[in-house]
């Protein structure tokens, strides 16, 4: 008999710009919801219209804060605006700085890795004791503006059977289509997407949310 496994499907909604978009989210069941701090990204928030939008998402939805390379001044001035459950790193920080931030911050830290082929993955264990979680993601082309949230999947059957010591997120290219394949063939229990839920760059679309979520949580196993 199939396993449906609903409840057991976590769905993180990135890169929001709009309180709305927050209410959407939880509203359509997701467990967190992304801010995206990086001048280049069409998702780019200045930190009092983050502070308006992660206080539309209610109790119970983790307000996640996404950095690149982030310095301590910015982290500070972060941390003391926005109420914020998790912080996640998406540039080039080492498992030092991880632990660094971790630490000095005082909250949990969720480190991404791009992969495109098999040679990427010993990167992922590298940071699992000095992140709380851990996102697997595409990783960019060399010409890419962005470090995520470039619509691109890669081979999710690299990650098939794989398991590391801390909880793992998969994203990359995800949408309402894909999303419920992706969970089949690697075993995700979290799912991250930004661009498969909007209606041009930045800006999301509630009845996609809707329908992501959705598929993220009806996947079964036999």
């Amino acid at each position: 008999m199939a396993e449906t496994r609903e409840a057991g499907v976590a769905v993180k909604i990135c890169g929001l710009t709009r309180p709305e978009d927050a209410r959407a989210a939880a509203e359509a069941g997701a467990r967190y919801v992304g801010l995206v701090f990086f001048e280049r990204s069409p998702r780019n928030v200045a930190l009092d219209v983050a502070r308006e939008i992660a206080l539309e998402a209610p109790f119970g939805v983790a307000k996640v804060a996404l950095t690149v390379n982030a310095t301590d001044a910015f982290l500070d001035g972060l941390v003391e605006t926005v109420p914020l459950d998790l912080l996640q790193l998406h540039g080039r920080e080492s498992p030092e700085r991880v632990a660094e931030i971790r630490d000095r911050l005082g909250l949990p830290v969720m480190k991404a890795v791009g992969v495109a082929d098999a040679s990427d993955l010993p990167e992922i264990a590298e940071y699992a004791d000095a992140a709380d979680q851990l996102l697997i993601d595409s990783k960019p082309p060399r010409e890419a503006d962005l470090p995520g949230g470039n619509g691109l999947p890669f081979d999710w059957r690299l990650l098939a059977g794989r398991r590391w010591t801390q909880p793992w997120m998969l994203a990359g290219g995800l949408t309402p289509d894909t999303v419920g394949e992706a969970i089949r063939l690697t075993g995700a229990r979290q799912v991250d997407v930004s661009s498969g839920v909007e209606s041009a760059p930045g800006v999301k679309d509630s009845g996609r949310i809707a329908a992501f979520v959705r598929a993220a949580r009806a996947v079964t196993w036999a």
